[in-house]
């Protein structure tokens, strides 16, 4: 199975030259670590960051520099900050090429629940929900079980929804999925994990076509 740092790894493979794309909180955060040297991309922050990098060295972070995550973080040359209203205005207007999310469950006809869960306490879902809206490629980050062994890839999500029928591709420790009109198709496989592992940690249906070949970093 792969490590957080490798589906990021995994993801960063769908960010292309010239995108502006948005990192939620969680695995998404680490993508920007492992963007090849060779495309230019601006990494935004719901906060108000635009020109994000990996993350600083330790002993290098700057308190005064944060994500919405408020983790520490580098800003790369002509990097900016600005407000709030700013920051939605880019998300709501449809200004982000790219969103990547982390989930507590995705179903599979593509609803996202990423913010609540009953009875525990939240500060509020942040800028998920205008996210989901506003974005038109969202690319899940998650892992494929909960700590319990139980799926979240799910027919239907059970949790309180972030976003409906939104989410196009799910990277999990165990295998790449693409949300269809059909449901679920296996793409990718994490190297050393069969069809049948999947299968089996999956409580959705999932739509296998042929060989499903193992992912490549």
């Amino acid at each position: 199975m792969l490590s957080k740092e490798d589906i990021a790894k995994r993801i960063s493979k769908e960010v292309k030259d010239g995108y502006y794309v948005n990192l939620g909180i969680g695995i998404p955060t680490l993508v920007a670590n492992y963007v090849p040297e060779n495309i230019s991309v601006e990494f935004q922050s719901e906060n108000g960051v635009l020109g994000m990098g990996p993350f600083p060295y330790e002993g290098e972070e700057d308190a005064d520099i944060i994500n919405a995550g408020k983790q520490t973080i580098t800003i790369l040359p002509g990097g900016s900050f600005f407000d709030s209203a700013f920051s939605f205005g880019m998300i709501r207007g449809q200004k982000v090429d790219l969103t990547i999310l982390g989930a507590m469950e995705v179903s599979e006809n593509g609803d996202i629940a990423n913010w609540k869960i009953p009875g525990k306490m939240v500060k509020g879902m942040g800028g998920a929900m205008d996210l989901v809206a506003s974005a038109e490629n969202i690319i899940v980050a998650m892992m494929h079980v909960n700590k319990a062994g139980e799926s979240k890839i799910l027919k239907k999500c059970t949790l309180p929804l972030t976003g409906v029928n939104c989410v196009k591709r799910v990277v999990t420790e165990l295998a790449v999925l693409d949300v269809t009109p059909a449901g679920f198709k296996l793409v990718e496989r994490a190297p050393g994990v069969s069809v049948e592992d999947i299968v089996k940690a999956t409580e959705a249906n999932l739509i296998i076509d042929g060989d499903v070949p193992e992912m490549q970093f």
